[in-house]
């Protein structure tokens, strides 16, 4: 599903226009990007929770000529989905 499909189902489903949608879905990534930054989590009840971990450097091999490489360090943002949603998908 496409952002401009999911922006038409949750417009349907809440009885609010598409721009008003496509504003709320825009402000709840604004939200998790500036949380990613803090390292911090945020957590949607009966859906799951998103967690930025910091990886730190590493060195790795690379495989076409052999030579080792630094990977810097960088920010990963991770999902966990909730027992809720877990329980809802078996």
């Amino acid at each position: 599903m496409e952002s401009k499909e999911l922006i038409e189902k949750v417009a349907e489903r809440v009885g609010r226009s598409k721009d008003d949608v496509k504003k709320l879905l825009d402000g709840l990534i604004i939200v998790l990007q500036e949380r990613a930054e803090d390292l911090d989590s945020v957590a949607i009840p009966g859906f799951g929770t998103f967690e930025a971990k910091k990886k730190d450097e590493r060195i790795v091999n690379n495989p076409s000529n052999g030579k080792r490489m630094l990977v810097p360090p960088r920010v990963a943002l991770t999902f966990k989905v909730s027992n809720v949603l877990k329980n809802k998908l078996k």
